[in-house]
């Protein structure tokens, strides 16, 4: 059996809201393929020079919190970072879980009481929009393949 590391990954199984993604068994099988999407390219422009193969997550936060509210619904959640930006998350009804938490290594997050995240709000970074759809693209292609 694989072993998750990113938080939450015990958490109460969610399931795809809409048929477009019903070959998503749940949020670990999400993870898997998003695994093998996530590149230097989907991540924030600031963090690229430190993205590698050992750490994919980094700098995928928020266009992947969103993705995944498109898949099973609920909320994207932020965590605020010292250098001023929010770190995402999902919570999806009694189920909260990050995908990319494993950027921070050791570090424990505090994930209660943070603030709600909105599209408007990230997506009007234009370069974020364009990784979120690019991830998105990349994503769709994958599940018409299986």
């Amino acid at each position: 059996m694989k072993v998750y590391k990113f938080y939450g990954n015990e958490s109460k199984d969610v399931l795809p809201i809409d048929d477009k993604y019903k070959k998503i068994k749940n949020q670990r099988h999400l993870y898997d393929i998003l695994d093998n999407l996530w590149e230097k390219k989907t991540c924030a422009p600031r963090l690229q020079d430190g993205w590698s193969e050992s750490n994919k997550t980094l700098g995928q936060c928020s266009i992947t919190a969103f993705l995944v509210q498109d898949i099973f619904g609920g909320e994207v959640r932020g965590i605020l970072r010292p250098a001023g930006n929010y770190h995402c998350y999902n919570v999806v009804g009694d189920s909260l879980f990050d995908l990319t938490s494993e950027q921070f290594g050791d570090e424990v997050l505090d994930y209660t009481d943070n603030p709600i995240q909105t599209r408007e709000e990230h997506f009007s970074k234009q370069e974020k929009y364009e990784r979120y759809l690019y991830l998105k693209e990349k994503l769709d292609e994958v599940l018409k393949n299986m």
